[in-house]
């Protein structure tokens, strides 16, 4: 069984005992999370599709840890004008392991 569920503004395939990377999200390693916006559910012989949400089903993570990602350098240079810019940004991010999925009612 595996599910689409949305969070921080994307959408991700989930399935038991996988890892995903997610947006930054509160809590300490060790703590639980619940997603409760699925947006499909799919099982061996039944697919479930939400309009928009599937109603009452979840999934549940576990925070592995609060990571950042890598470091992406914006420059940005005009040339004959003597005018340059650089920007730097980490990504703060959340490693979140699925432990469950709970179909909906």
């Amino acid at each position: 069984m595996f599910a689409v569920i949305k969070t921080g503004g994307k959408q991700y395939t989930v399935a038991a005992e996988k890892e995903i990377t997610v947006m930054s999200l509160p809590g300490e390693a060790g703590s639980q999370v619940v997603f409760n916006e699925v947006l499909a559910l799919f099982d061996g012989a039944t697919n479930t599709i939400g309009a928009p949400h599937v109603a009452g089903a979840s999934v549940t993570g576990e925070i592995v840890e609060q990571a950042r990602g890598p470091k992406v350098i914006a420059f940005k240079k005009r040339r004959r004008k003597n005018s340059k810019r650089k920007l730097g940004h980490r990504q703060d991010l959340t490693i979140v392991k699925i432990t469950g999925i709970q179909p909906g009612a």
